[in-house]
């Protein structure tokens, strides 16, 4: 039995990551994206978690030192590698 387009559930599945690469860097460019976004909504949902206005700008705050630092770090750790 051979799937129809637009049919649910779908009875023979094609696995991507086998399509001639193509599949592969699609999955690579899903995963970079989705990290992205997901850290970036973990951020956003400590902010709203904050109690004020000046709250939410403190945590703003050591969100982008943090980030800063681990920045420099990474970037410290590739100059020595080479």
């Amino acid at each position: 039995m051979t799937s129809v387009p637009g049919q649910w559930p779908v009875s023979e599945p094609v696995d991507i990551t086998e399509n001639d690469g193509q599949g592969a860097a699609h999955l690579a460019l899903v995963a970079v994206q989705a990290r992205f976004h997901v850290t970036l909504g973990s951020i956003r949902a400590d902010l709203e978690e904050q109690p004020s206005p000046m709250a939410v700008l403190n945590a703003a705050r050591r969100w982008n030192y943090a980030i800063t630092a681990m920045a420099d770090e990474v970037a410290s750790s590739l100059r020595k590698a080479g």
